[in-house]
C-alpha cells in the first residue's frame, strides 16, 4: 500500500508533464501553420470563391419562368385563366399572352416567341398554330382547357348551377399512396454528399502530407535531435498530429460555415437540418479520418531523410485514400446500396461513407455510433504500431528505412 501511495504522485506528475509537453508542441505546430502567409492568402481566396460561387449560382440559376411555354390567344381572352389554371394543376405552368390577330400569331410562332397560338373559330372551337406539332404536356393543357371551357358553356346553357355541381363532385378525387415517394430534397442531399466527399478527400490528403513533410523537415535539419533532448518521441509525434489536425479542423469549419451560411442566406440550401447535420458529421469524421492517416503519415515521414523521398513510403496511403473516395463517389447515386452499407463499417472507408449516408438521410443512429467506435478503436491500434515505427526511425539519418526494418524489433 505504501509503495502505491509513493508512486501515485510521481505518476501524476509524469502524466501532467507529458500532457504539457504535447500541448506545447501542438500549440507550436498550430501557430506556425496558421501564421504562414500562404495559409492565410489561400484560405481567403477559397472562402471568397465558395461564397461568390454560391451567390453567383443563386443569381444565374434564376427561376423557371424562362422555361415556361408561351401560349398566345387571339380575340376573347376568357380561356386565358382556364389555360393558366390547367397548366398549374398538371405541374406544367404556362405563360399566356394576348395576340392582336391570326397573322401576328402566326408570325410570333414562326419567330419562336410563342409555342402555340389559339385562334377562335365557331362554337367554341379553336385552331392551334404551331411550328411543327402540338405534343406532350402542352397539348394536354390546351386541349383540356378548350374542353373545360366548352363544358362550362354547355352547363350554363342548361341552367346548371356550377357551385352545386362542384359541391356534388368534390368527393371524386384521387389520393396517391406512394410506397416509395420521391424525396423533394434529393437534389440538395446529393450536392451536400458530393461536397462532403470532395472536402474530406482534399483535407485528409493535404493535412496528412503536412504531417509527413513536417516530420521529414525536422529530421533532415536535425531539429528533431534537439527536440528529443527535451521531449519523448511519442510526445513529439502526438503534439505534431494534434497541432496540425487542429489547423485542419479550423480550416474545414471555415469552409463549412461559409458554404452553409451562404447557401442558407441565398436560398440555395433549404434543408437546414440536413445541412447542419452534414457540417457536423464532416467535422467529426475528418477528425477520425485524419487521426487514422496522420499516425501512418508520421510513421512514413520518419522513415526517410529527404522530402523528395516521402512519396516512396506514403504512396500506399494515397492509394487507400483514393480507393475510399472512388467508392464514395460511386455510392453517391445510391447511398443505400449494399456496397455503401458494408464499407461504412470498414475503417478507413467509414470516414467518407458515413458523411455521405448522413447527408442522404439513410444512416441510422446505431450505425453512426457503431462505425465511429470501430474507427476510433482501429485508429488507436494503428497508433501503437505507427508510434513504434516512428520511435525506431526518427533518429536514423541517411538512407530510407524499409518497412521490414521499421517493423523489426
Amino acid at each position: 500500500m505504501s509503495n502505491q501511495h509513493e508512486r501515485s504522485p510521481r505518476s501524476d506528475r509524469t502524466g501532467t508533464s507529458s500532457r504539457r509537453a504535447i500541448g506545447l508542441i501542438a500549440k507550436r505546430e498550430f501557430t506556425v501553420q496558421v501564421m504562414k502567409k500562404s495559409f492565410v492568402i489561400s484560405n481567403v481566396i477559397i472562402l471568397v470563391a465558395i461564397i461568390g460561387g454560391i451567390i453567383a449560382y443563386s443569381i444565374f440559376s434564376g427561376g423557371d419562368d424562362e422555361d415556361r411555354d408561351v401560349v398566345g390567344i387571339v380575340g376573347d381572352q376568357s380561356i386565358a385563366s382556364v389555360i393558366s389554371a390547367t397548366g398549374e394543376s398538371v405541374g406544367s405552368p404556362v405563360e399566356v399572352r394576348e395576340v392582336s390577330d391570326a397573322g401576328a400569331a402566326r408570325a410570333q410562332v414562326e419567330s419562336g416567341d410563342l409555342a402555340v397560338a389559339l385562334v377562335p373559330e365557331s362554337a367554341g372551337a379553336y385552331t392551334a398554330i404551331t411550328d411543327s406539332e402540338l405534343t406532350g404536356t402542352l397539348r394536354a393543357v390546351v386541349e383540356g382547357s378548350v374542353a373545360s371551357q366548352a363544358t362550362t358553356a354547355a352547363l350554363n346553357q342548361q341552367g346548371v348551377d356550377r357551385d352545386e355541381l362542384a359541391a356534388a363532385t368534390s368527393a371524386a378525387v384521387v389520393t396517391v399512396d406512394a410506397i416509395d415517394p420521391p424525396d423533394p430534397e434529393a437534389g440538395q442531399r446529393v450536392a451536400l454528399s458530393l461536397a462532403a466527399v470532395f472536402v474530406l478527400y482534399a483535407q485528409i490528403i493535404g493535412f496528412g502530407m503536412y504531417v509527413a513533410m513536417g516530420v521529414v523537415e525536422e529530421k533532415s535539419s536535425r531539429v528533431v535531435e534537439l527536440l528529443l533532448s527535451t521531449v519523448r518521441p511519442l510526445q513529439l509525434l502526438w503534439g505534431k498530429i494534434i497541432g496540425i489536425g487542429a489547423v485542419g479542423v479550423l480550416q474545414l469549419a471555415m469552409y463549412g460555415v461559409a458554404g452553409v451560411g451562404a447557401g442558407l442566406a441565398t436560398g440555395t440550401l433549404t434543408v437546414t437540418g440536413t445541412a447542419l447535420g452534414v457540417f457536423a458529421s464532416t467535422l467529426g469524421w475528418f477528425v477520425l479520418g485524419f487521426a487514422f492517416f496522420a499516425v501512418l503519415y508520421a510513421a512514413g515521414g520518419s522513415m526517410v531523410s529527404r522530402q523528395e523521398d516521402v512519396n516512396s513510403t506514403t504512396m500506399p496511403l494515397l492509394l487507400v485514400i483514393m480507393a475510399m473516395f472512388f467508392a464514395a463517389f460511386y455510392s453517391v447515386g445510391d447511398p443505400e446500396s449494399t456496397l455503401s452499407n458494408v464499407l461504412s463499417w470498414v475503417p478507413p472507408f467509414s470516414a467518407v461513407m458515413m458523411p455521405l449516408r448522413i447527408a442522404a438521410g439513410v444512416a441510422p443512429v446505431y450505425q453512426i455510433v457503431g462505425t465511429a467506435l470501430i474507427m476510433a478503436g482501429t485508429t488507436a491500434g494503428l497508433a501503437v504500431v505507427a508510434a513504434k515505427i516512428y520511435q525506431r526511425s526518427i533518429l536514423r539519418i541517411g538512407k530510407t528505412v524499409t518497412w521490414k526494418e521499421a517493423f523489426a524489433r
